[in-house]
């Protein structure tokens, strides 16, 4: 690791050894000293994370949020991040990390846990009679946010499945377009938007929330709406989803 050209993967390799042989303290030493050597490894911030989440020790979430904030397209940050706010009381979070990581994992063995909490975070956030509750620290973008999701709450009524989403979900970002797109550029709001322009956005959705609400169902779905399914699937296989570096809102 003293060599001139240690990168910052061979820190992860020595972290998961010395993890292997029970030395946290050792591991974590070296980890902050990786991160010092290399100040924008995404991956570095996720190991110390995990390595503290282990221990019990919250401030795991400072670590992948940085991770998020100075490398936004290594993934795993944006899985454990939409774990830990699923956990919390705060569920924009863990709806817009999770949804940024699904589509960078679409086809990973993960996605289907992210998927679940995806629509469990809906369905709380809606039964909560007070959405304002879920914004900490006055952020704007999360005040924003559940300004706009608020508008949706008279759909909800009915019930949060694949069905009512997609249109919470399409009246939100029509909405958003108008009242905050401006304000703040967000890339993960922009490809739901285009989804919504070329006619896919309910694939997306049923792809996203039907699969893990009842698979059954959904692959009825798919056979009744086969053109539609074999578009999206055709759009996510030709992408690759990346977010730029200056759309960090979580301050």
């Amino acid at each position: 690791l003293d060599r001139e050209d240690a990168d910052d993967q061979c820190y992860q390799i020595a972290g998961i050894i010395y993890q292997q042989q029970g030395q946290t303290k050792e591991c974590e030493k070296l980890y902050r000293k990786g991160i010092k050597k290399f100040p924008e490894s995404g991956p570095l911030y996720n190991e110390l994370g995990e390595l503290l989440w282990e221990q019990k020790d919250y401030s795991a979430i400072k670590q992948w949020e940085k991770g998020i904030e100075i490398d936004p397209n290594y993934s795993k940050n944006y899985f454990n991040a939409c774990k830990f706010y699923y956990l919390s009381a705060d569920k924009i979070w863990s709806i817009l990390y999770g949804e940024i990581f699904v589509n960078m994992e679409p086809v990973s063995a993960r996605t289907p846990e992210i998927k679940t909490i995806l629509l469990e975070s809906y369905k709380k956030l809606f039964t909560n009679t007070d959405m304002a509750k879920e914004i900490k620290d006055n952020n704007k973008f999360a005040t924003a946010f559940i300004a706009t999701m608020n508008k949706q709450s008279s759909i909800a009524a009915s019930g949060i499945n694949a069905e009512s989403l997609t249109m919470i979900r399409t009246r939100f970002i029509l909405d958003w377009a108008h009242d905050y797109e401006a304000i703040f550029p967000f890339r993960l709001f922009d490809l739901q938007k285009q989804l919504l322009q070329e006619g896919m956005f309910d694939a997306y959705n049923q792809w996203i929330f039907g699969s893990v609400q009842n698979l059954a169902v959904y692959q009825n779905w798919t056979i009744a709406h086969a053109t539609d399914y074999s578009d999206f699937s055709r759009f996510q296989k030709g992408r690759i989803f990346k977010l730029p570096a200056a759309q960090y809102y979580k301050q």
